[in-house]
């Protein structure tokens, strides 16, 4: 493995983020804070508890969880499609690296800015929420496993654009709507029964669902079901990714 052709690309990435704290960081948390602010104090001191947890610790998973599909898929759709856009991209494809390098150092960087971004929102959510872990080991795995997953999605996302606003039709336009939808606010079990099983077709509900385990030890869905969900899509955008560097659809053309 080219160690350095990994280093090189990934470093780059990570340079960007400290070239663009104030969008890359500071944006994305204050954000947060401001649904911590609206959710968590304002109207969560007016609701009951959820499984026994007060409702300003019950949504910090999901706002966490938002903030990192987020910002994996803006990272790395974003890391790769400016390279494409600028004419770079020939550059790295006729470097000394492999297709295997090239996503290792993409994708390694977005997932990192993304796994840093949620710790520190999960730092500054203590200042507005006093929470718990249960099981903190599981809580950074899934972290992970989310970033990874949704980063090569996100790259999949660069690749297949062709202009800056197709890089946010399907955050905008999907991801987020599913997030909201995806029990962030609430428990599906709060929904009527129809609306139970139409949220199971909701895959963000199972990343929601095993992430607030790792913290409260309760869940939507089995965190069994939720780790195999989160594992077939990263398959799936691995065997997408592999059929793109294969064929060369909109790298070569």
């Amino acid at each position: 493995m080219n160690l350095y052709g990994v280093k090189a690309i990934y470093k780059f990435e990570m340079a960007r983020m400290r070239r663009t704290l104030m969008q890359s960081v500071l944006s994305p948390v204050i954000s947060t804070c401001l649904y911590f602010v609206v959710f968590g104090s304002a109207i969560g001191s007016r609701m009951g508890d959820i499984d026994s947890i007060s409702y300003g610790a019950y949504i910090i998973p999901g706002l966490v969880m938002l903030s990192l599909l987020m910002q994996s898929i803006s990272n790395a759709s974003f890391g790769i499609y400016m390279p494409k856009f600028s004419g770079t991209i020939y550059e790295v494809l006729s470097a000394p690296v492999s297709y295997f390098e090239i996503v290792l150092g993409y994708v390694g960087a977005a997932a990192t800015k993304s796994v840093l971004l949620g710790l520190i929102i999960l730092a500054t959510a203590r200042l507005f929420v006093d929470y718990s872990v249960l099981h903190p080991f599981w809580m950074v795995a899934f972290l992970t496993l989310t970033a990874v997953t949704f980063s090569l999605f996100g790259f999949i996302i660069g690749i297949w654009a062709d202009g800056f606003e197709k890089l946010q039709i399907v955050p905008m336009m999907i991801v987020t709507p599913l997030v909201f939808l995806g029990g962030t606010f609430y428990s599906i079990d709060m929904l009527p029964e129809i609306w139970q099983t139409i949220s199971l077709f909701n895959p963000v509900v199972y990343l929601i669902s095993g992430f607030r385990w790792a913290f409260y030890g309760v869940s939507d869905v089995h965190i069994g079901v939720s780790v195999g969900m989160t594992l077939m899509f990263l398959t799936i955008c691995l065997t997408t990714i592999w059929w793109i560097f294969k064929t060369g659809y909109r790298l070569r053309s």
